[in-house]
């Protein structure tokens, strides 16, 4: 398994999106454009495909306890429930289906 398989499943596992995934290489002091990252999640056949390297995925793993846990010293309040609050979250949308006679 490679490094490319660990990260794509974490983030289908956690369902993360690529902004989550940016904010979290963010916390561990490394900054990735969207398209380095999409470059990761691609085909190993793909041209642009980009192999994913120890030190990116140490990365990764490093903010992610950040993201989940909150920073040490500090009250460990996780990051993601401070974001997911000011994200705006889907509206259902529920129609009823009317029934004819």
């Amino acid at each position: 398994m490679t490094n490319n398989d660990i990260l794509k499943k974490l983030r289908v596992a956690l369902k993360l999106r690529d902004e989550d995934i940016i904010q979290i290489l963010k916390l561990a002091e490394f900054d990735v454009s969207k398209s380095e990252l999409s470059a990761l999640f691609r085909a190993e056949d793909h041209p642009n495909y980009k192999e994913c390297g120890d030190q990116i995925l140490r990365y990764f793993l490093n903010g992610l306890i950040v993201y989940m846990r909150g920073p040490a010293g500090e009250e460990r309040k996780p990051i993601q429930e401070k974001e997911i609050s000011t994200r705006e979250k889907p509206k259902l949308i529920i129609k009823k289906q009317i029934r004819k006679k």
